[in-house]
């Protein structure tokens, strides 16, 4: 069984993919967990970042142990200074766990029929970097293990040789990059990282769709790399037709070499995942545990392993017997067909706006401009699916419409995602990826 230092780097790393890569080294790498209970954690760290982590990052670290360990517990943060020696045991307890960490790697990805294709492509590319499958574009709904791909195909290439030239980053990272980028006038260093590169990976790719200089950029980018036989690995929710924001030229370039895409697992495939991820972490779960966690999740492999870690959670805390009545409690928060998953407005909005490449703003807005009307009408038919709100209410939260102007823009969707296939699957998307991201 894992101690409660296991269960801290199971929140490490739920923070690592939750925040920003520059947000975590900067500000949440350095906590050192002190101790853990029923009921409250204590952290430790510097009195400065302890400052500022209370007032901006409190609220992340709450969200970081509740998806960890199924429920709230008190967050406190107390100063570091001269407690060095007790950091130093907390270092080497911590670089123990990272030793045999579960890791990302083809070992450890489960293999069904939902994601063979997308698996046989991604360790073609790591056996022969460049030469197969450039670039290689892996898509599909969240938490499907898009991104454990990208990081087998990365481990598998720098194991066989460590002097790769490589970057793996999130699409949205890249962007952040260029902007820092030219704010500080800087865009030959930047130009030098990407441009002479073995190996880049961009982890949703689609985030830099409808930013007209980060496109050029990578636009410009990819053409180099192409060039020198560098190998490019993407990931994103859609395949590149789908991005309709996304320049055509650029669309031509990602769909240049393989598209793969992974779909949600079933049964079998869900069962081994939880299997697998319970061995990882020191647990032997009963056969009728893992089948119920199974059927009870099915699109998510994320929910799957969180599902596990929770489990973990109670059997260690709480002491709980590894029975399907534990496992009931624990993970009732996102049994999404007992307890649907809360979906708000604003949710819907961003993603309605950051699909188009437009602003939240404008779809709340009066503006009647093509691509405001156009946000607006698809953002007004999602809330329409998903919440179940009256027409009125709808209306009042896009700028106080009454219920007809609502039945009117449904009326119009319905009509143009009738004749507009490439609309109606981009719909369609935005549908599941607020589900799946509630």
């Amino acid at each position: 069984m894992r101690s409660h230092l296991e269960l801290w780097e199971s929140v490490r790393e739920y923070l690592k993919t939750s925040t920003t890569e520059v947000i975590f080294n900067v500000w949440l790498s350095e906590l050192e967990l002190v101790s853990l209970d029923g009921s409250r954690v204590v952290l430790s760290i510097g009195d400065f970042k302890r400052k500022i982590i209370k007032q901006k990052f409190l609220k992340v670290l709450e969200e970081a142990f509740e998806n960890v360990i199924g429920f709230k517990l008190e967050i406190v943060l107390i100063d570091s200074s001269g407690r060095e020696e007790e950091k130093e045991k907390m270092k080497q307890g911590m670089q123990a766990i990272e030793a045999k960490q579960f890791e990302n790697t083809f070992e450890t990805f489960v293999v069904g029929s939902s994601n063979k294709f997308a698996h046989a492509a991604a360790t073609a590319v790591a056996e022969k970097p460049g030469m197969a499958y450039n670039p290689l574009f892996v898509y599909g709904s969240s938490g499907l293990g898009k991104t454990h791909l990208l990081n087998a195909i990365c481990h598998e290439i720098i194991s066989k040789n460590p002097d790769v030239d490589y970057v793996f980053i999130h699409g949205e990272d890249f962007t952040n990059e260029l902007v820092a980028a030219l704010a500080a006038k800087d865009m030959k260093n930047f130009r030098e990282k990407y441009r002479n590169l073995d190996l880049l990976i961009v982890d949703d790719v689609q985030f830099i769709a409808g930013r007209e200089a980060t496109e050029e950029e990578f636009f410009h980018t990819y053409n180099a790399l192409s060039q020198n036989k560098g190998q490019i690995v993407l990931s994103a929710d859609r395949p590149p037709k789908e991005m309709l924001s996304l320049t055509q030229r650029l669309k031509t370039r990602l769909e240049w070499g393989l598209l793969a895409d992974i779909q949600p697992p079933d049964l079998e495939t869900r069962m081994a995942i939880v299997k697998r991820k319970a061995q990882a972490l020191g647990l032997e779960l009963p056969d009728d545990v893992v089948q119920y966690v199974a059927e009870k999740l099915r699109s998510n492999i994320r929910q799957l392993e969180s599902a596990v870690k929770k489990l973990q959670a109670f059997v260690t805390i709480h002491g709980a017997p590894l029975n399907t009545i534990t496992a009931q409690n624990a993970i009732k928060d996102i049994l999404s067909d007992v307890e649907p998953l809360p979906v708000t407005i604003d949710n819907i909005i961003t993603e309605v706006a950051r699909t188009f490449g437009g602003s939240a703003d404008d779809i709340r807005s009066k503006k009647r401009d093509a691509q405001s009307s156009k946000m607006r009408k698809v953002a007004i038919y999602v809330v329409d699916q998903i919440t179940g709100l009256s027409k009125e209410a709808i209306g009042k939260e896009f700028g106080g419409r009454d219920h007809s102007t609502v039945i009117y823009n449904l009326n119009e969707m319905k009509k143009i995602m009738k004749k507009d296939r490439a609309m109606a699957d981009m719909v369609n998307s935005i549908i599941r990826n607020v589900k799946e991201e509630a």
